[in-house]
């Protein structure tokens, strides 16, 4: 038997579990999701660019898709080296097995290489995350971290708590542990993910890290106040709220396209396959009016002349966009809304 890390389960971590599984099982039967290639594509690279994010790495969403499309992307080369590493590391996620210390040493060498010296290996010094001079946690003493990684794995392995939870507590005791001198949150990341796949494929392309990134502060406060009473409790609840979240959004986004193209679908003369960047621009301007420049920013795409004739203006003959100045239509005060 593996010594079992100090969680609590809450009355609304177990309701926020509840409701993944029923939006899970939403997602996968009552939406295109599981055959939506585009999109399993584009979350892949919301993923990398905001797990990197939360790390620091600068490069927007546009430039980390460039990066993967092997366009020259001008900025730091450890960033751009970042992303490339990450995409490797993620690309193979579904080979890796949860429980292997040596898949989770060769992940690491995937996300790390060329950026540390010990990449895919445990870290042969002492580690502290600092706030200023302030050190706010201190990792275990390296002689006690393949021990404790290979202590972690295999009560993960043994427990027969939910794949939810489970990956919940071994994020956390990773970033605990932190079991490697660079890349620890990134590794953290990875390994939720990795488990939530292992449950149900479909998370493979389910970007929880843009969840974890926006709400950035809240992520450091639930590690934070997981440690300080010594049980991941807090944390799992915060993790499995950032997973409802996407989740719900994921859902919204795909059954609002849906209807999108049902109503296009019969609009007669009007008729438009409705294209994944067209959709987004529908998706930004909800409830909103927007400038050209400013849809083309919401979707992470260059918005130039052409960039409009092929996304933008279907849009506005098929009379699912108008103009807020329509006898003005190169006004430099001209917005679009949706109709």
């Amino acid at each position: 038997m593996h010594n079992e890390p100090p969680y609590t389960i809450t009355l609304k971590a177990a309701d926020y579990l509840a409701k993944i599984v029923e939006a899970v099982t939403r997602l996968e039967f009552g939406t295109g999701f599981k055959r939506d290639i585009r999109l399993h594509r584009e979350n892949r690279l919301r993923t990398i660019h905001s797990s990197l994010a939360i790390e620091g790495n600068t490069l927007s969403l546009s430039e980390v898709t460039a990066v993967i499309e092997g366009k020259v992307v001008a900025g730091r080369q450890t960033e751009i080296k970042e992303v490339k590493n990450a995409y490797e590391a993620y690309e193979k996620i579904m080979a890796y097995n949860p429980y292997a210390v040596k898949d989770f040493l060769k992940a690491h060498r995937l996300m790390t290489q060329g950026l540390v010296t010990e990449a895919g290996k445990f870290r042969s010094g002492d580690v502290g995350v600092f706030d200023g001079n302030i050190a706010i946690h201190v990792g275990a003493r390296p002689q006690f971290v393949p021990q404790l990684v290979e202590n972690l794995f295999g009560w993960a392995k043994e427990s027969e708590l939910h794949p939810c939870l489970k990956s919940g507590i071994l994020h956390y005791e990773i970033e605990t542990i932190h079991p490697f001198a660079d890349g620890n949150g990134r590794m953290g990341r990875l390994w939720q993910t990795l488990l939530l796949a292992k449950w149900n494929a479909i998370f493979e392309w389910i970007p929880m890290e843009s969840v974890l990134y926006k709400n950035r502060p809240q992520y450091y406060q639930a590690i934070a106040a997981a440690r300080k009473a010594n049980d991941s409790g807090v944390f799992i609840e915060f993790t499995l709220s950032a997973l409802l979240e996407i989740l719900k959004h994921t859902n919204s986004d795909l059954l609002g396209s849906d209807r999108v193209k049902h109503q296009v679908k019969h609009q007669g003369k009007h008729q438009v396959e409705l294209t994944e960047t067209q959709t987004a621009v529908l998706e930004a301007l909800k409830n909103k009016s927007l400038s050209r420049k400013e849809i083309f920013t919401a979707i992470g795409i260059s918005g130039d002349t052409r960039a409009f004739k092929r996304h933008i203006e279907p849009l506005l003959d098929a009379g699912l966009v108008k103009m807020t100045i329509p006898d003005k239509p190169n006004s430099r005060n001209q917005k679009y809304i949706r109709t």
